[in-house]
C-alpha cells in the first residue's frame, strides 16, 4: 500500500554536492535565503553507523530547513541512517541513487542503484519505517548502458517502486548516467532530457517531483514550476550564491528584506572569527558572493589574503562603494 506524502515545500533547493555542501558553505546560504531547502554532502551510510557520526551529522540549527543525503545500499544500515537524521532533527533523510562518482561506485551505492530499484525500494521502505521525517530519492533518468530510448519506461519503474514504498519525494537530474565516466564527462556528453521528468510528474500527480540539472536561473527554475513541484539548482548556487537572494520573495511569498552582498559578508564576520582554525575550509565556499559585480576580482584577492581584518574591512568598503579601490596588505 503506497504511504502517504509528506505536505511538499521544496519550491527550491540546494542540491548535495560533495565537498561543497558542508555545513559551513549550508550557514552561509541562510543569510541569502531562508527558505530555499539545503542538503548536506553525501555521507555514506557504513561512515555514520561505525565512524564518528558526532562530527558527521554536525550541523548548525540556522541551517533548518536541511536534509540528510546518505549513501548506502543495506537496507538494515539505512534504517539506522533513518533514525540517526530523526535524531540529530534533520527535516528530511535523501537516498543517493544517482551520483555517477567512481567514489560512490566503489561502495555499491548512487548511479548504480538505478539497476537495482527494488533494493532502493526496499531501502525506503524500511527507512520510512524507521523515522517520521520524510524520506526521498535523488536519481537520474537511467543508467546509459541499459537503455535504447529515453528512459522514461525505466524510471517510471524506479518510481513506482519508490513511491509504494513511502518515498514522499523524488528527485531526478535530467539525463542518464554512465557509470564508467566522471560526474564531468557525464554533463558535458549526456544530453538533459526535462521532458523526460515532466512526463513522470504527469503520471504521479500527487507524488513530489523536483527536477535537478543545468538550472542555470531563476526564471528557468520558474519555468520549470510549471511541469513539477520543484527545482534543484547545484553548480550555479555555489559559484554564484547570491543568485538566489530573490528565492524567498519570488517563490515563497516571504516579505523579509533581502541583505546586500556586503550586508551577508558582514553576518558571516562573527562566525568567521568563532571558526578561524577552519578558515582554508570555509573562505572558498564564499568566493562566489560578489559574482559578477564590479568588485568580484578584488573580493577574491581579499579572501585569498586569509586575513580577517583585511576581510572585515572590505565587508565595511562595499555597500559605501569603495571596495574596487580597496588597498591590501
Amino acid at each position: 500500500m503506497m504511504a502517504k506524502t509528506q505536505a511538499f515545500s521544496q519550491k527550491i533547493s540546494v542540491a548535495p554536492m560533495l565537498d561543497w555542501t558542508d555545513r559551513h558553505f549550508r550557514y552561509f546560504m541562510r543569510f541569502i535565503t531562508r527558505r530555499a531547502a539545503l542538503y548536506t554532502e553525501m555521507v555514506a551510510a557504513p561512515a555514520l553507523v561505525l565512524g564518528a557520526r558526532d562530527k558527521l551529522l554536525q550541523y548548525n540549527k540556522a541551517e533548518h530547513p536541511v536534509i540528510l543525503q546518505v549513501g548506502g545500499a543495506d537496507p538494515k544500515q539505512m534504517a539506522l541512517c533513518a533514525q540517526m537524521a530523526e535524531e540529530y532533527g534533520y527535516d528530511g533523510i535523501n537516498v543517493n541513487a544517482g551520483c555517477p562518482s567512481s567514489r560512490v561506485q566503489s561502495g555499491q551505492f548512487g548511479a548504480v542503484l538505478m539497476a537495482k530499484p527494488e533494493l532502493v525500494a526496499e531501502c525506503v521502505a524500511v527507512m520510512r519505517a524507521a523515522c517520521k521525517i520524510p524520506v526521498s530519492v535523488k536519481t537520474r533518468i537511467a543508467l546509459e548502458s541499459q537503455t535504447h530510448g529515453d528512459g522514461f519506461d525505466e524510471l517510471l519503474h524506479f518510481a513506482d517502486l519508490v513511491r509504494k514504498a513511502g518515498c514522499a519525494h523524488l528527485i531526478v537530474h535530467a539525463r542518464k548516467a554512465k557509470l564508467n565516466w566522471s560526474p564531468k564527462d557525464n554533463r558535458a556528453r549526456l544530453p538533459l532530457d526535462y521532458n523526460v521528468v515532466y512526463r513522470l510528474k504527469g503520471s504521479f500527480p500527487d507524488m513530489p517531483i523536483s527536477i535537478n540539472g543545468n538550472i542555470m536561473t531563476l526564471d528557468e527554475a520558474q519555468h520549470h514550476l510549471q511541469y513539477v513541484d520543484g527545482a534543484m539548482l547545484g553548480r550555479v548556487a555555489y559559484g554564484n550564491p547570491y543568485l538566489l537572494a530573490e528565492v524567498d520573495g519570488r517563490f515563497y511569498a516571504d516579505p523579509h528584506p533581502i541583505l546586500s552582498h556586503a550586508e551577508v559578508l558582514q553576518k558571516m564576520l562573527p562566525y568567521l572569527h568563532e571558526h578561524q582554525e577552519a578558515l582554508t575550509v570555509i573562505l572558498p565556499h564564499l568566493m562566489g558572493l560578489f559574482h559578477g559585480t564590479p568588485v568580484a576580482k578584488k573580493y577574491k584577492q581579499v579572501l585569498n589574503s586569509r586575513d580577517l581584518e583585511t576581510i572585515s574591512v572590505f565587508a565595511l568598503s562595499a555597500d559605501a562603494e569603495q571596495a574596487s579601490q580597496f588597498p591590501l596588505k
